[in-house]
């Protein structure tokens, strides 16, 4: 039984979420809990107080464990922050068998030469993201396993975050007494979620608009090939409102779910609020189409910060697939609307999929990074099982260090 359970841990800046699924024979996993609490202690998605982290992590496990019955073992964490740095990377070796017939051993000697980056002060790698493979003149391969040839090359993606983030966020789950079985970056397990095959080969940017930042993944030809994460989220735009109406954070996040839109020019001009049904001391009335313009010109900002990082990689506008937009910033009315125009190309909302649940908050956007780190774990399962090249070859060896580490502490 608890073989078949995968946990997952999306640590937010708003939010601490824990998702819970059971993998039963073939069929889809299983979704049977879910918990969410308020983050304390991190602020854009970086660790800023051990104890309260620690706080939060444990009361999100405590209250999925009420649901399911089940403990938390080990869980899949997310990490996202400003911190974390993406970067193209070549590795060559020379295939070591006589015959020249490719083994995993080669491509996993092609995938460490690849890591030999500079990587810059107090930085670690996260993952290292094979996107394709040359064998001698031949490229454009997927898996080279089985083919012959001399000369391996490989293009990877490399991640790396910064190692006392990644040190305070591993210490923070283990004081919790859950061991940790991988640290994923958060777009590309909200990609798991809520991209098929399909969009990934077209071409396609998942942005993931969380509270305090948003974060996006780019892919092409099945591979990721862009990672980034913008200081700024939902909560800004909640914030833009509280000082455009002069009222404080909580009533500005309660206008902004119930009436709040980044279409101004689909609203009645006369259209008005009073701030006092919202528990508001004074009876103030504003105008909608004015909190709507205050909604867009943050929206706009967002989007155009997106729309920059696609020009640094000539992709801007190029994406048939084109924008997904995921997390809980996306159910703000009229993004869809918003995005089209910025972008210049199709754009969705994207929910988790690919799991079952008798759970109806299951599907939603606000969950694709909790989600997806259940697809993660169900795939890297399937994946060790088999003896297969993990599709997203994860550097565990840095995971297992801070552990022995932190154990060594006695803590």
């Amino acid at each position: 039984m608890k073989d078949t359970i995968i946990c997952g841990l999306d640590i937010g800046s708003t939010m601490i979420r824990v998702v819970v699924g059971q993998k039963i024979a073939q069929e889809p996993v299983h979704i049977i809990g879910i918990s969410e609490v308020p983050s304390e202690g991190i602020s854009k998605g970086i660790i800023n107080s051990i104890e309260d982290a620690v706080s939060s992590i444990s009361t999100a496990f405590e209250k999925a464990e009420r649901m399911t019955g089940i403990p938390a073992k080990n869980a899949y964490v997310s990490i996202a922050g400003t911190h974390i740095l993406s970067q193209s990377s070549r590795g060559v070796v020379a295939v070591a068998k006589a015959d020249g017939e490719i083994r995993e051993q080669d491509v996993d000697r092609a995938l460490e030469a690849a890591q030999a980056v500079a990587t810059p002060p107090n930085y670690e790698i996260l993952h290292v993201i094979p996107r394709s493979f040359t064998v001698d003149s031949q490229s454009g391969i997927k898996d080279p396993v089985g083919m012959t040839g001399i000369r391996l090359e490989v293009e990877a993606q490399i991640i790396q975050g910064l190692s006392s983030q990644v040190k305070n966020i591993t210490k923070s789950v283990y004081r919790t007494g859950v061991d940790i079985e991988d640290i994923v970056l958060a777009p590309l397990a909200a990609a798991e979620a809520t991209l098929n095959k399909r969009q990934k080969e077209l071409g396609v940017c998942l942005l993931n608009i969380g509270g305090a930042t948003t974060s996006l993944a780019v892919f092409e030809e099945g591979d990721v090939i862009h990672t980034a994460i913008l200081p700024v989220g939902a909560m800004h735009i909640t914030s833009d409102i509280a000082i455009g109406l002069r009222t404080s954070l909580d009533t500005a996040e309660l206008v902004k779910i119930r009436y709040g839109t980044a279409v101004p020019e689909e609203i009645d001009k006369r259209e008005e609020i009073d701030l006092s049904e919202f528990g508001d001391s004074e009876q103030e009335v504003v105008s909608r189409k004015h909190i709507a313009d205050i909604i867009l010109a943050r929206v706009e900002e967002i989007f155009q910060m997106a729309d920059r990082e696609l020009k640094a990689i000539e992709r801007s506008g190029k994406l048939p697939a084109g924008i997904l937009l995921t997390g809980g910033g996306a159910k703000l009315e009229g993004l869809v609307d918003v995005a089209r125009k910025e972008f210049r190309l199709p754009a969705s909302i994207g929910y988790p999929k690919d799991v079952s649940s008798a759970i109806d908050k299951v599907h939603d956007p606000a969950l694709s990074t909790a989600v997806g780190l259940i697809v993660w774990g169900d795939r890297s399962r399937q994946e060790a099982g088999s003896g297969m090249l993990s599709r997203f070859s994860t550097v565990h060896h840095g995971v297992g260090k801070i552990r022995d580490w932190f154990h060594s502490l006695g803590a």
